[in-house]
């Protein structure tokens, strides 16, 4: 395989410019652009929700990288003109502007876009939170004591429920399952999670769903439960998930099904990669896979330029994510499940410190951290013990 004369990047976030880092590391000294739908230069997503929503942060700090660190990455960035087609045979993308940039490689990298509520696009004060934007639009919404709820019990909206009952606000959190993340991480983990919030003073009203959003002369008023009930509201703050921001695509000639659908090299067809979020890619011992995590944008990034350069690699990653929410970090290997196994091995739950294992069919599929980070990383060993026989 030939090195490619020039790259086009496609996503200007975590994922497309740990690409054009990592293809510059390696010595390519080829072309590389990116394109950014935002204007803004590359910053983390992760602390949207966190720091830069609770005002800790100043908006730049979130940047990945300087000014002066982008510059030397020799890379036109094309930012603020989203990509709107892609001639996958021709390897072309096209711009909303009208721009066309083409190299022998191209790299989606477009991540996510947030799921919204029937009707949510024509009152204010309702919120998603994806973007800088998003996150400094909701933090100019938060005064002390605003009526918050926040609809969606996942890790997101468990965030950003606890960021805000951190500034003051009255918060109640909303959603179908029992708990937050009970699905994800199963009951012992959800419980806990439901306690620490209802003791900071978050209301919980879990276990039905939302209907729809009440409004009056243009402003929200409050969020409409599936038992008929309506949770008064100053703001809402819609975090019922995301989909991949996969519709550029049509007609491109790739195969996109809740994701762009790779190989297990992470390409989607001849010279066309997929990377981060919006990846679909086949795991050596998981299948079909696709991740929503800073850590594997970084790390399949790694293996994205391997490929284009002509490594061959498969990626096969150990999954991890990590969620802060009040004093609680709580970090998490391989991909447990409500239908888990869960044993405590380090630690006391009763303490909120601890670490567990999630097991299925005698395997073990998930260690979990609870403020126990180093522990459960030494833990993690026993995961890639568990994946390495189909390696």
């Amino acid at each position: 395989m030939s090195v490619p004369s020039g790259v086009v990047v496609v996503g200007a976030s975590a994922a497309g410019l740990a690409t054009a880092e990592a293809l510059r590391r390696k010595g390519y000294r080829g072309e590389v652009s990116v394109v950014g739908a935002e204007p803004h230069l590359p910053y983390d997503r992760p602390p949207l929700s966190k720091q830069v929503l609770s005002g800790a942060w100043d908006p730049e700090r979130a940047r990945l990288r300087t000014e002066e660190a982008l510059a030397a990455l020799r890379a036109e960035f094309v930012l603020g003109d989203p990509a709107v087609a892609l001639d996958a045979t021709a390897r072309t993308v096209r711009t909303a502007s009208g721009r066309v940039l083409g190299g022998d490689a191209v790299v989606v990298a477009t991540g996510l876009r947030a799921r919204r509520l029937p009707g949510q696009d024509g009152l204010s004060g309702v919120h998603v939170l994806r973007t800088l934007d998003d996150a400094l639009a909701l933090r100019a919404e938060l005064p002390e004591s605003v009526r918050l709820v926040v609809v969606g019990e996942g890790v997101l909206g468990a965030e950003i429920a606890a960021t805000a009952r951190g500034l003051g606000a009255e918060v109640t959190m909303a959603g179908p399952q029992p708990a937050p993340l009970a699905a994800q991480l199963g009951p012992m983990v959800a419980d806990l999670l439901a306690g620490l919030h209802a003791e900071r003073g978050v209301a919980l009203r879990l276990g039905t769903g939302v209907t729809g959003l009440t409004g009056q002369d243009g402003r929200v008023t409050g969020v409409r439960l599936g038992t008929g009930e309506v949770l008064p509201a100053d703001v809402v703050v819609v975090a019922i998930g995301a989909e991949p921001a996969t519709g550029w695509l049509a007609g491109s000639g790739l195969r996109v099904a809740d994701g762009v659908v790779c190989d297990s090299r992470c390409r989607a067809a001849e010279g066309v990669y997929a990377v981060g979020d919006v990846a679909r890619w086949e795991h050596a011992t998981l299948g079909s896979l696709r991740l929503e995590n800073r850590t594997n944008a970084v790390e399949q990034a790694l293996a994205v330029a391997d490929n284009i350069l002509g490594a061959e690699r498969h990626y096969s990653p150990v999954p991890y994510f990590w969620t802060d929410q009040f004093d609680a970090k709580i970090h998490v290997y391989g991909l447990p499940s409500a239908a888990a196994e869960v044993s405590v091995v380090e630690g006391d739950p009763a303490g909120r410190r601890f670490v567990a294992l999630y097991r299925e069919d005698g395997r073990v599929t998930g260690v979990l951290g609870w403020n126990m980070p180093k522990q459960a990383r030494l833990r993690r060993q026993e995961l890639v013990e568990a994946l390495t026989p189909a390696l």
